[in-house]
């Protein structure tokens, strides 16, 4: 749905918020949604500290932060105190670059090693989830292989996750891999722990699916939420990578049926903006259409 018919329904729902009670139905209650961001996002010049209070007084509710990364755990933990902004999660900063299907025992030792420290500073930040790319399907790794060598290391990977009360996240991205909902589904059931699930991205999907779809296809599994939009009209006249260079809300992603599609399977939880950041202005806009796009404001 465009901006536009969003601001229409906007108005009809102050429209009928004025009118007396008894004269409409009762509204359907708020979702509940808490709304996050990536901290890759923030372009604002000053202390940690004073970006996570800036973040808070746009009107965002938490944070999600990269492990490994250079940031000092005792400056992060004193910004979330002094703001009141949580860290719902962490985002496994290795993972594209030494996936876990890679074919070198070393370079998955590798991920393996960085999940393991993005485990325990997440347990350190008080977050719930480790956002993982679980593989990487290319002209060197088959898709049987990345599927098997992938959730071999999962395994490894389940005693630190249990261990930390921190669950694995597997992220929908265009890694060639998982392509299907019904997949993705299968792969995290046949792990067969409830230390693993799904990080969904809408937008990453509407390029080859529908993102409702998805939803209702892997229901409980999906732990938490990306937000991003995609054109499939600028992905054909500009390019495939073009698609996402398109504002939320005005793009091809389906708001409406997508929140028909969490409310069906009773999602309560966390939404991460993963889209281009900037400053103060910028980021406030986006904590504007994320109220817009959940119902929120």
């Amino acid at each position: 749905m465009h901006r536009r018919d969003f601001v229409k329904l906007s108005g009809a729902a102050a429209l009928a918020s004025s009118l007396p009670i008894g004269s409409i139905e009762a509204s359907a209650p708020r979702r509940k949604i808490k709304k996050s961001l990536k901290y890759s996002m923030v372009d604002v010049k000053m202390p940690i500290s004073d970006q996570f209070k800036l973040l808070r007084d746009i009107g965002f509710d938490g944070v999600e932060m990269d492990s490994p990364s250079n940031l000092k755990i005792d400056e992060v933990l004193k910004a979330k105190e002094a703001s009141g902004l949580e860290i719902p999660g962490v985002i496994n900063s290795v993972h594209w670059k030494a996936p876990l299907s890679d074919a070198d025992p070393e370079v998955r030792a590798q991920c393996r090693k960085a999940m393991e420290t993005a485990l325990q500073d997440c347990k350190a930040y008080g977050g719930t989830t480790v956002l993982l790319v679980p593989g990487v399907v290319n002209q060197h790794t088959s898709y049987a292989q990345a599927y098997q060598r992938s959730q071999e290391e999962v395994r490894k990977l389940l005693p630190l996750a249990e261990e930390t009360g921190v669950k694995i996240a597997f992220e929908n991205v265009w890694n060639n891999f998982l392509l299907s909902p019904v997949e993705a589904a299968r792969y995290v059931d046949e792990l067969d722990s409830e230390m693993v699930g799904w990080y969904f991205d809408v937008g990453n999907i509407v390029r080859y699916g529908w993102p409702e779809h998805w939803i209702e296809a892997l229901g409980k599994r999906i732990l938490k939420l990306d937000v991003k939009e995609y054109s499939r009209a600028k992905q054909q006249n500009e390019g495939i990578w073009k698609g996402f260079e398109v504002e939320l809300m005005e793009g091809d992603c389906n708001w409406p049926e997508v929140n028909k599609a969490l409310d069906k399977i009773g999602y309560e939880g966390w939404a991460s903006a993963e889209v281009k950041g900037g400053g103060r202005e910028r980021l406030s806009s986006i904590s504007k259409s994320m109220d817009a796009i959940f119902g929120l404001s």
